[in-house]
């Protein structure tokens, strides 16, 4: 596959939880030809849950074109990969344990295509974590899962960054999936400083932000009050961020996170980390859940997904909106686009720096 950023790039899609609303507002966003003149999708799942949901959603003339594998994907149709063979009862909005191995199917082809480059993105479709836990699966859920699959392919980054982004609000979490009473010993300066420079990282190579402004939100009430409070905003959290501004980073705080979010503070800003994950899902998911998508940058291939769950009891009504899954087609389009034309720079500045080497060679 070619990497120029004008190319129409094929996007894989993880099959998710078959009872939840995933599948089916695929299936329906697709229905808009639009789409299709943006992306190549190849569907990781089964024919014959394809064929269920195609009539009990009446799309009787919505066709897909079934392949072996991404090399036979037709770039103005709708694309399937069969999975598994086995006859499943599906019956949307029921939470049933045993479909979620062939979940896992789903996801691990469509990872091995993407680690090999068979495809350009991955937008995975919401699981439900407890339901896919297994031998097989003992992960918190798809970010830890792509992580290892990652390292095992050999990846030189094996940590990924988990951004929810709407538009121009982008939030991360320090200490992500994590029971709260673990969260003030995993805040150090190190995991700070880390966490700090990934986002810059990401936010020049993803946004092309190359001077990005960075808010960091306190651990306790009031971040600290002073060490009134509580003493880690004081101890580790200003020390780590006056070492990042003597990097030259732009990071700011810390600050006490319910008048950050009730003024608007967050919109002076590129990027927001939080200490824990309610800290600034609430929020997020409060100001943009309709719009949100779930970003993991430090991958080596864009994985985007919606910022919701399986959402069985939308599933069962039929009722669920597709627009956060659109976002998310539309984000991985988007960062595919801007890591090429960032590569693309990158190439053009060597070539340039090697030509000026050789001129000063020559004379």
């Amino acid at each position: 596959m070619t990497s120029n950023s004008e190319s129409k790039k094929v996007i894989g899609f993880s099959s998710g939880d078959l009872n939840g609303v995933g599948l089916p507002l695929l299936m329906k966003i697709f229905t808009d030809q639009r789409i299709l003149q943006m992306c190549t999708p190849i569907l990781y799942a089964s024919g014959k849950v394809v064929g269920f949901y195609r009539k009990d959603m009446g799309l009787q003339d919505w066709n897909y074109n079934m392949i072996q594998d991404p090399s036979q994907a037709h770039p103005r149709k709708f694309n399937l990969i069969n999975c598994w063979q086995e006859e499943l009862n599906i019956q949307p909005g029921v939470a049933d344990p045993k479909l979620s191995n062939f979940a896992r199917l789903s996801l691990h082809r469509a990872t091995v295509d993407c680690l090999h480059g068979r495809i350009h993105g991955l937008v995975t479709l919401p699981i439900d974590k407890n339901l896919m836990q297994s031998e097989e699966f003992q992960f918190h859920g798809h970010t830890e899962f792509l992580e290892d699959a990652s390292r095992s392919h050999g990846a030189a980054q094996a940590k990924s960054l988990m951004w929810l982004v709407a538009d121009s609000l982008r939030v991360a979490t320090l200490t992500g999936h994590v029971p709260l009473q673990e969260v003030p010993e995993r805040i150090t300066q190190a995991s700070l400083a880390h966490k700090i420079k990934e986002m810059q990282s990401s936010l020049a190579f993803d946004y092309a932000i190359n001077k990005p402004r960075i808010a960091v939100l306190g651990l306790n009430p009031h971040a600290g009050d002073g060490g009134l409070l509580g003493q880690e905003e004081m101890n580790i959290i200003q020390p780590a961020i006056r070492q990042m501004r003597e990097q030259g980073i732009l990071v700011f705080g810390p600050y006490g996170a319910d008048g950050f979010w009730g003024t608007g503070a967050w919109s002076k800003f590129d990027a927001v980390l939080g200490m824990y994950h309610d800290q600034v899902l609430i929020p997020f998911k409060t100001l943009a859940f309709e719009q949100g998508v779930n970003f993991t940058a430090g991958l080596p291939f864009v994985r985007c997904s919606p910022d919701h769950g399986p959402a069985f009891e939308k599933a069962a009504e039929r009722k669920a909106s597709p627009s956060s899954l659109l976002h998310s087609i539309f984000c991985a389009l988007d960062r595919l686009r801007m890591r090429a034309e960032q590569e693309d720079l990158a190439a053009h500045a060597l070539v340039k720096s090697k030509s000026n080497q050789e001129l000063e060679h020559s004379e």
